[in-house]
């Protein structure tokens, strides 16, 4: 499993057959494009699934300013929300910029957040990461649009594997009693 975010980079390196950095402020192409382009790699992988790692529940407490119309209150999602997942309870509520609009005094939330420890991803999360970089990497280092498309074609396999994996972890989510099936039995 890697350990920070340059051996995710490393690996991605790797896989393109590039030599592996030390440092994102390296003087070298490979890690000025890693600096860039980690980040939102990380966050768009992330994004992608509800990784057990990256899952965060709080309850937000209203805004002292009210919407303008239509609703009661506006609370503003967190600053590390990538993917609202759920708002528990509310049928009724919209969603504009960064705040949750409703007539409800308090809600809870379960959304997939920024996390930037490394440590607590998975192994398979870590290979879609990287494979994703590498997709992202493949054109500015190898300047071959097939080595693109295999990495793509990689990064596509891994996050199959790794979201089904991930899955696995976790009952699965029922839909409820239906008591016209109950009396079959």
């Amino acid at each position: 499993m890697a350990s920070s975010s340059i051996e995710i980079c490393n690996q991605a390196l790797l896989l393109l057959g590039d030599k592996t950095i030390a440092d994102f402020n390296e003087d070298s192409t490979a890690a000025k494009l890693c600096s860039s382009l980690y980040p939102l790699t990380r966050d768009a992988v992330l994004r992608l699934h509800p990784w057990n790692c990256a899952i965060k529940r709080v309850k937000l407490a209203p805004k002292l300013q009210t919407p303008e119309y239509g609703y009661g209150n506006a609370f503003t999602l967190p600053t590390d929300l990538l993917r609202l997942l759920s708002i528990d309870g509310l049928t009724d509520y919209k969603i504009e910029g960064r705040e949750v609009l409703s007539d409800s005094n308090s809600i809870s939330i379960r959304y997939i957040y920024r996390n930037e420890n490394v440590n607590e991803y998975d192994a398979l999360l870590v290979d879609a990461i990287s494979a994703y970089l590498a997709y992202k990497l493949a054109y500015p280092i190898t300047k071959s649009s097939a080595v693109r498309d295999e990495m793509k074609a990689i990064f596509g396999d891994l996050l199959k594997l790794a979201k089904s994996v991930d899955a696995q972890e976790e009952p699965q989510d029922t839909i409820g009693n239906f008591p016209l099936i109950d009396v079959r039995g």
